[in-house]
């Protein structure tokens, strides 16, 4: 086809782009020629994220700052504006696993909450604010695990099942803005994230029991870069071996 749509020159603001998926994502994106912004809570990991994006056809900027935070997305929007002139592209990678709720403090389990969802909705919402105009695409990433439910994740699992409504149903409510809103769900994926070690994560994944993060980036290009009129919805990715329990 010819009429896929190309990222050069695109504004995309990818959140927790200083890690795992989001890292991925950023480079494989500012490869494609995309202007990117991206922001995470560490400068050490940001600024290697930035680095490591260099070279490709696009550019990368990036600040500190916490999406579960009122201030920390009036920073990373403010940065936006500022530096990218706009936005065309929203993509939300950021979040934090979690324990079950009782083996969690009250203020842990509620910034999981802050960070995984309400970060998200937030930065949808200054994102839908500036695409009113010209359109533009959201992009989620929530996880399989709002889906299969196991024992150990009920925090997370609960953040991603809101994230998945969240965008299903602001979908119906922005499409008339020439918006797409599609969400990537990953199955297992060897990230910081994950509590194995780095040898078991190895493992696993010869195994076929977890994905690189660069898989999950490659269909958050995929959804991307689809034509005008098509919308990836959603989108379900797991390893051939995939934990259900």
């Amino acid at each position: 086809m010819s009429n896929h749509t190309s990222l050069e020159g695109k504004r995309i603001l990818v959140t927790g782009g200083t890690t795992g998926i989001g890292r991925a994502t950023v480079a494989l994106l500012a490869r494609e020629g995309a202007r990117v912004l991206t922001f995470g809570r560490h400068r050490p990991e940001l600024d290697e994220a930035i680095g490591a994006a260099q070279g490709g056809r696009g550019s990368v900027v990036g600040l500190t700052a916490d999406v579960a935070t009122r201030g920390g997305v009036q920073r990373a929007f403010a940065a936006v504006d500022e530096k990218l002139g706009g936005i065309d592209m929203l993509v939300t990678c950021a979040a934090l696993g979690a324990e079950p709720i009782h083996e969690m403090e009250e203020d842990e389990w509620r910034y999981v909450v802050e960070t995984n969802l309400l970060g998200a909705m937030a930065c949808a919402r200054q994102a839908v604010l500036r695409m009113q105009e010209g359109g533009g695409h959201l992009l989620f990433v929530g996880s399989i695990s709002s889906e299969i439910k196991a024992e150990g994740e009920s925090v997370y699992a609960a953040t991603k099942a809101g994230l998945q409504a969240f965008a299903e149903t602001l979908r119906k409510e922005v499409a008339d803005k020439n918006i797409k809103v599609t969400v990537i769900a990953p199955g297992s994926v060897a990230t910081p994230m994950q509590p194995k070690t780095g040898e078991e994560q190895k493992d696993a994944l010869a195994n076929g029991q977890m994905l690189y993060a660069e898989d999950i980036a490659e269909a958050i290009h995929f959804a991307l870069t689809r034509s005008r009129q098509t919308d990836v919805v959603s989108l379900r990715i797991e390893p051939q071996i995939q934990a259900t329990s």
